[in-house]
């Protein structure tokens, strides 16, 4: 029940929700502005621009939030205004995103500058937007000159196939010349004709809808969209690559809802796309992939603070509609976290512990630093997506006494009750998957050994990130329902190129071979590779499908090759899909050949 009338008679809660609304508007254009600039770096081939801006957007909306914050506790006292004056401003800002063209932005725009201002006890709907106020439904911008969000091609005979879909791709406006344009569609046509079988009739809604926006991503830019014929609807996604003399080429086409989960997978870097109505695009994204939360799919465009908010939603919803409880996750403990999960929610929370044992060097601020490294950092479809919240309001008697115990003893700062709700000062949120180790120890042959493959495939493409996992146990890795193996745990994480690879050196003499401990000096960033073996492949039948799979893993040359290369300025190509699935490598008509060297990771310049 509201506490206050619905009048809107203060002056200055229409000031702060305008004001609000201006540090909103202030975010989004720099947002645009960014994601913009992403077609000049891919067509310039300025791969570490590209990823820099990837970096540097993330830090957007908070350094918006903050200015927002000061703005209004410096010209309205915003801390001290009554809560009628906060309710109705909440009520004037609604009023202004009526013709807005990102008010669910704006909303969480909005709740993010006031739990910076107002108490806890306020953290509900009379003054936050905990439920939307704004539909999102259908918005356009009705502008005679506004682009649409998606374009739309008719072939009417097979011919126009070929003419369509090259007018689709030429409408991007790349300043690139193509390899072989015709080429490239003749490839992707092929392939739409296998994914249709033998009879492709045209029926008369056949249509290609392609969106507006490419999808910015390190050294790829991708066309997305579908294509419609009769009660047959699929997705389509044209990764445009470049080649080594600065022409484009098309490298596959995918069209399955399998390929664009990976394409869009929670463990990639976000996504810089162009975007004025980005409801529309999270939309159309979801026809191809229904069973993608929209959490995921502003997340994988950028936008990780409405990602957050409808995430938090979702749990809210799902607490609402449940009654079991949270306990502690199941497997190996870690040694910096305290790790929990709801068996109902397919989500782990992770809350970094107050001390750790000796061979853990390393503080509560380093832990976040690993964590920040990774959300800022390439994924490489390798290292999962973590959610960052602080203050978190669990309800108490959804939490055993075993997981309150484990909390009070090892994470004492981070917990706090307060009445009937447990609070987490701070937590990272993850996906859950089956610990590696579980699932090793459960897997028949065939299954550990594609598992086993994987592992490795995981760490190359790492590498190839420029990121060496640190603790590279099969505990700290998860595999996912599509098979891969992904990395979880960060706190020992390192860049490639600031770790120090060797040989361990020759005993000096009988006392030394026999010592228990190292003979020789060992720095702080001191990596021996073939000493992985040792703690890795116990288990015989994990060791012959590693040594068949990835044995050069355990020699230091593998990663001093790869250092000496990242160090040079090379970015590797990593790609969501197999690279047997490139038109080059399958050898398509009018293609040159390539080999690749790994499953994931094309190590050779293309």
């Amino acid at each position: 029940m509201n506490q206050f009338p619905h009048r809107l008679d203060s002056d200055i809660a229409f000031a702060i929700a305008r004001a609000m609304l201006q540090g909103f508007n202030r975010h989004y254009r720099l947002f645009r502005q960014v994601s913009a600039a992403a077609k000049q770096r891919f067509e310039n081939a300025d791969w570490a621009g590209q990823q820099k801006a990837q970096r540097d957007r993330i830090a957007f909306y908070d350094q918006r939030v903050d200015e927002s914050t000061e703005r209004l506790q410096r010209e309205f006292d915003a801390g001290s205004q009554p809560m009628e004056v906060w309710q109705q401003a909440k009520l004037h800002y609604i009023g202004l995103l009526t013709n807005h063209h990102q008010p669910e932005l704006a909303e969480t725009f909005f709740n993010s500058v006031t739990t910076k201002i107002l108490r806890r006890e306020h953290f509900n709907n009379e003054f936050l937007f905990v439920r939307p106020a704004v539909s999102t439904e259908y918005i356009e911008n009705e502008e005679p000159a506004a682009k649409p969000t998606f374009r739309v091609y008719y072939p009417h005979t097979h011919a126009q196939l070929h003419t369509c879909l090259r007018r689709a791709i030429e409408n991007f406006q790349l300043e690139r010349p193509f390899e072989d344009l015709d080429r490239d569609v003749a490839n992707v046509l092929r392939e739409v004709q296998h994914r249709f079988g033998s009879d492709i009739r045209l029926r008369t809604n056949f249509q290609i809808q392609m969106l507006d926006s490419l999808f910015y991503r390190n050294k790829g830019a991708y066309a997305v969209g579908k294509v419609i014929n009769g009660f047959t609807e699929f997705p389509l996604a044209l990764p445009i690559l470049h080649n080594d003399r600065g022409q484009l080429y098309v490298d596959t086409a995918l069209l399955s809802e399998d390929d664009m989960l990976l394409l869009f997978s929670f463990a990639r870097a976000y996504f810089l796309v162009e975007m004025e109505i980005p409801s529309a695009y999270v939309q159309f994204l979801r026809s191809l992939m229904p069973r993608k939360p929209r959490a995921e799919l502003y997340s994988a465009l950028g936008l990780a603070k409405q990602g957050k908010t409808l995430f938090y939603r979702d749990f809210l919803y799902h607490l609402r509609h449940s009654s079991d409880q949270f306990t502690v996750a199941p497997g190996i403990k870690g040694m910096v976290m305290v790790v929990f999960t709801l068996p109902s929610f397919p989500f782990v929370f992770k809350v970094i512990k107050d001390f750790y044992p000796p061979q853990k060097d390393t503080t509560r601020e380093k832990i976040k630093d690993k964590y920040l490294l990774v959300k800022q950092h390439d994924r490489v479809g390798r290292m999962a997506e973590t959610l960052e919240y602080s203050n978190v309001a669990f309800p108490r008697s959804r939490f055993s006494p075993e997981l309150v115990a484990e909390i009070e003893t090892f994470c004492p700062s981070q917990l706090e009750f307060d009445g009937d709700t447990i609070i987490i000062r701070h937590c990272y949120i993850e996906r859950r998957m089956i610990p590696l180790n579980i699932y090793l120890q459960e897997a028949d042959d065939e299954q550990l050994d594609a598992a086993v493959e994987e592992y490795g495939n995981a760490i190359k493409d790492l590498v190839a990130a420029n990121i060496f996992p640190g603790d590279m146990l099969w505990k700290n890795f998860g595999i996912t329902r599509h098979g891969k193996v992904v990395f979880y745990d960060y706190d020992e994480i390192e860049y490639i190129t600031d770790c120090n690879f060797r040989r361990i050196p020759p005993p000096r003499n009988e006392e030394d071979e026999m010592a228990a401990e190292p003979w020789y000096a060992v720095g702080p960033h001191d990596v021996f590779p073939e000493t992985f073996g040792e703690f890795l492949l116990g288990n015989p039948k994990v060791r012959a499908a590693f040594m068949r799979h990835h044995a050069d893993l355990l020699d230091v040359t593998f990663w001093q090759e790869h250092q000496s290369r990242i160090r040079e300025g090379y970015l590797y190509d990593v790609f969501t899909y197999d690279v047997s699935r490139r038109f080059r490598v399958r050898g398509a008509p009018g293609a040159p050949s390539v080999n690749p060297q790994t499953p994931h990771s094309e190590l050779e310049a293309t």
